[in-house]
């Protein structure tokens, strides 16, 4: 039995998240994104923030080249209760090749945090983990570090609870390759706004 002062919430699927924008419930333009079968309400977009969004798209589009689309702020469909619009992803191809269905599988997502840093390091960083996604960074706008985030793992327990088994932060000087372009090097001063 559900004690009565505790709140009951509803989880959604992607395809119902989907026809609350189609049926016009909610606007595609609306500030949310679903993760883990929440609606969450994005974090604003503070000056520092949609700089550092420009900043990371930019070197990151000289980092991986023409073979690669550098997606800002673009839904990826996770899994069936997970459809997040990442600050910044990585994808093989061009916009063609998603024509029919987001992206599934990036090879680099990036959230720029200041008032989200909580849900990057959290929600996010779970849901990132469960798919499976082996490079996924935080720009950390609040301490001005680039959190490197890899080898997605389950901690064993009643529940596993997915993260990742190496997570490193690399201050302004350092230098950051991405795993799917081994021979790039970016350095972290140059993404921070």
């Amino acid at each position: 039995m559900i004690s009565p002062d505790r709140a009951r919430t509803r989880r959604w699927t992607r395809v119902e998240y989907e026809r609350l924008i189609e049926c016009g419930m909610l606007d595609e333009d609306e500030p949310i994104e679903l993760l883990d079968g929440l609606l969450l309400v994005k974090e604003p977009q503070y000056t520092p923030h949609a700089a550092g969004i420009g900043l990371v798209a930019t070197a990151l589009r000289a980092a991986f080249g023409p073979d690669w689309w550098v997606r800002e702020q673009l839904p990826i469909a996770l899994d069936d209760r997970s459809e997040p619009e990442p600050d910044v992803s990585v994808v093989p191809g061009s916009p063609r090749d998603y024509r029919a269905t987001h992206p599934t599988r990036p090879a680099l997502i990036v959230e720029v945090a200041l008032s989200g840093l909580r849900i990057a390091r959290g929600r996010k960083r779970v849901a990132y983990a469960r798919a499976g996604l082996a490079d996924y960074w935080i720009l950390n706008v609040v301490d001005r570090v680039l959190e490197v985030h890899r080898e997605p793992h389950a901690q064993s327990g009643v529940r596993p609870r997915w993260t990742y088994a190496t997570v490193v932060a690399l201050d302004a000087g350092a230098i950051v390759t991405p795993l799917a372009a081994p021979t790039a090097r970016i350095r972290v001063g140059d993404l921070l706004p």
